[in-house]
Parts: structure tokens; C-alpha cells; sequence
């Protein structure tokens, strides 16, 4: 079975602020660069979009390695998610679930695919984390159009 690399970032200036997503995609010597924000919005939920907006783009079954440098995503599709869902999206201090419409949007995602999450450190040198962090950017700078913060 095929084999796609996704590496992805958010950004938000401000926290809430302005924010942006990116997501490299790599599939053999073939090689796909998304990107987008949102005006008002969290560092964790561009995180979360990235990884939602990188699984929109496959269009068929595939196995994914996802890099991410947010423990937050990781974690939470990995361990966090199942007892969110069995206690009905609640945290177990019986809070609603923050961000519960992507983390919904995102388990159905990754559902549809064989994934291996895996974290690595942010602005440690990487390459993919490195170009999903200048993505992300990117997005920041579409929704403001081009206008530096």
C-alpha cells in the first residue's frame, strides 16, 4: 500500500489572534504544499485544521506517517480521544471537550486511513516540520493579506 508523509504546523498571532495552518504532503518524489487561516482563531485549532485539511486532500485509502510538533494533536487522537468519546465528549473533569467539532471532523478523517502519528520538536531543524512552520505562516499572511503583523 502507498505510503504518504504529512507534516504539519499551525500558527496564530495572538492566542486567540489571527492564525494559520500548513500541511506539506509528500507522496514519493511527488510533493504537495497547503495552506489557509483564520482571523480569529487559536494556535490549537490550527494545528487540528492542518491535520484535517491534509487528510481532505487524499483522495483514496493510503497508509500516512503524520508529523506533528503539537503534543496536543498527537495526544489527543491518539489517547485522549477514546475517553472524550466514551464520556460523550466531555474531559474527564466533565468540561465540554474544546475544539470537539475538529476533533470530531478529525477522527472520522482518520478513520478512512492507515495512520502512524508521530511527534517531533518544533524549530529543531526538521525539514517537513520546518516548511509546514513556514506554511502556516504563509496562511497568517493570506488572511491579512500580506500584511505583516
Amino acid at each position: 500500500m502507498e505510503v504518504v508523509e504529512i507534516y504539519t504546523d499551525g500558527a496564530c498571532k495572538g492566542n486567540p489572534g489571527v492564525g494559520g495552518w500548513g500541511a506539506l504532503l509528500r507522496h514519493g518524489v511527488h510533493q504537495r504544499e497547503l495552506f489557509g487561516g483564520e482571523l480569529d482563531t487559536t494556535n490549537n485549532r490550527m494545528e487540528l485544521l492542518a491535520v484535517i485539511r491534509a487528510l481532505e486532500a487524499l483522495k483514496r485509502h493510503v497508509r500516512v506517517k503524520i508529523y506533528t510538533d503539537s503534543k496536543y494533536v498527537q495526544q489527543g487522537i491518539s489517547t485522549w480521544i477514546h475517553d472524550w468519546k466514551r464520556r460523550g465528549w466531555k474531559t474527564s473533569s466533565r468540561q465540554p471537550v474544546k475544539n470537539e467539532d475538529l476533533w470530531r471532523e478529525l477522527d472520522d478523517l482518520a478513520a478512512r486511513h492507515e495512520i502512524e502519528w508521530h511527534w517531533v520538536k518544533g524549530h529543531s531543524g526538521h525539514d517537513g516540520n520546518e516548511m509546514a512552520d513556514k506554511l502556516a505562516n504563509r496562511g497568517v499572511q493570506s488572511v491579512l493579506g500580506g500584511k505583516m503583523i
